[in-house]
């Protein structure tokens, strides 16, 4: 049985691969044409892969291990692996919270067979930002230990309520790991507590990293360069599906309003984000967030009440992860003979050699160029003709509310 698999290769045993020659001109000599037929290709591929996955997990909490070792001071990363690091996790952290708003994120770092937490778990990317950059002055040294990282973590995780989505990446440019105890004790308690465990590594593939991928349902990847390396961690973004083992739960939200005091000289008042003193003690502000339940003071959502314990939120950032549970239906790709003169979003004129396929939304049935149909469904998450046409916009929402009670 073994026989009838095909080999499978590595990447630089494989031939040279010839992707000049997808690229070609049409009757009039314009390459628009085959550029447009590699973006679709590239398109449908992505939404393939997104396909089946109903059930997400969307009060993620993940913790994000880099590896700060002496490895991170080589430069086949320019400048050194530890600054591009630096540098794409900024961008990934604006990035999750963006798609991600009710989540949670931390970072440890792996340093001298030590694991060291530079930020704690929260939902607050203005303290990740200040902790990522603090790395800059980092003594880069010694061997990793990947095994006292994830106990690290697991303590933390093990604490989150089984309605959560429990993950951890990590970012590893050691080839070794340096680690006091069997480490595969570890991957068996992070497999029976249900905790997702990814890595991207920076130099080649592991194969305790692999298998601790494959045992806890995680993802591997091993970056080419730094454009590779950055959709690699972006990945990690969009919620993954959720564990069987994952329990369904009611969970108790504030909505606080933002407000500011009345007079003339309105009293300054110190919120509880800032009460611990680690970061900006002499913060003081007028207006803020109160919450619902005991009334404390916040200047920023959304947060964890660290009096009561309850998740304050506003209705925007429910509105952006809502858009995971349900996305934007796949367009019909429709062959263009002159159905429609202009894209309903950009209001671009289809041209007949420029434009073979359109796609058309069969519940507003309005046509749309190949930008704005990647736009909707990667960005905008909302179909510009069913928000905007009042006899769309009903059906939706009954639609909507229908599917909330499944």
């Amino acid at each position: 049985m073994a026989d009838d698999e095909e080999p499978k290769e590595y990447r630089w045993e494989t031939g040279y691969e010839k992707t000049w020659e997808a690229i070609k001109e049409d009757e009039r000599g314009l390459l628009q044409s085959s550029v447009a037929d590699i973006i679709q290709k590239a398109k449908r591929k992505r939404q393939e892969e997104k396909k089946g996955q109903n059930r997400l997990g969307m009060m993620r909490h993940l913790y994000v291990i880099v590896d700060c070792t002496e490895n991170m001071s080589l430069q086949d990363l320019k400048p050194t692996r530890l600054i591009c690091t630096m540098k794409l996790l900024e961008v990934f952290v604006e990035e999750f919270f963006d798609q991600n708003p009710i989540c949670q994120v931390g970072f440890i770092a792996l340093k001298s067979k030590r694991a060291e937490k530079i930020s704690d778990l929260t939902g607050s990317s203005r303290k990740h930002l200040k902790a990522i950059r603090g790395l800059t002055g980092i003594n880069l040294a010694g061997e990793p230990s990947l095994q006292n990282g994830l106990d690290f973590a697991l303590k933390t995780l093990k604490m989150v309520p089984a309605h959560a989505s429990r993950e951890i990446l990590v970012i590893m440019g050691s080839l070794t790991t340096c680690d006091p105890t069997d480490i595969h004790v570890t991957i068996d308690a992070l497999r029976n507590e249900g905790i997702r465990c990814s890595v991207i590594s920076l130099s080649a593939e592991v194969r305790i990293c692999k298998f601790m991928t494959r045992e806890t349902g995680g993802l591997y990847s091993v970056i080419m360069d730094d454009a590779h390396y950055r959709d690699q961690l972006l990945q990690h973004v969009e919620p993954p599906p959720a564990a069987r083992s994952q329990e369904f739960s009611l969970i108790k939200m504030g909505f606080p309003h933002g407000h500011a005091e009345d007079g003339k000289d309105p009293a300054l008042t110190l919120c509880m984000c800032h009460l611990d003193g680690s970061d900006e003690p002499s913060h003081l502000s007028v207006g803020g967030y109160q919450c619902p339940q005991c009334s404390s003071k916040y200047c920023e959502l959304p947060i964890e009440c660290v009096t009561c314990g309850l998740t304050l939120v506003s209705a925007p950032h429910l509105a952006r992860s809502y858009h995971h549970l349900f996305p934007v239906t796949r367009f019909r790709e429709v062959e263009f003979h002159q159905q429609a003169g202009t894209c309903y979003a950009c209001q671009k004129i289809f041209s007949d050699v420029l434009d073979k396929i359109v796609y058309q939304c069969e519940t507003c049935m309005m046509f749309f160029c190949t930008d704005c149909d990647i736009f909707i469904h990667d960005e905008l998450h909302t179909c510009v003709g069913c928000s905007t046409i009042p006899a769309t916009v009903a059906s939706l929402q009954n639609s909507a509310f229908a599917k909330s009670f499944h």
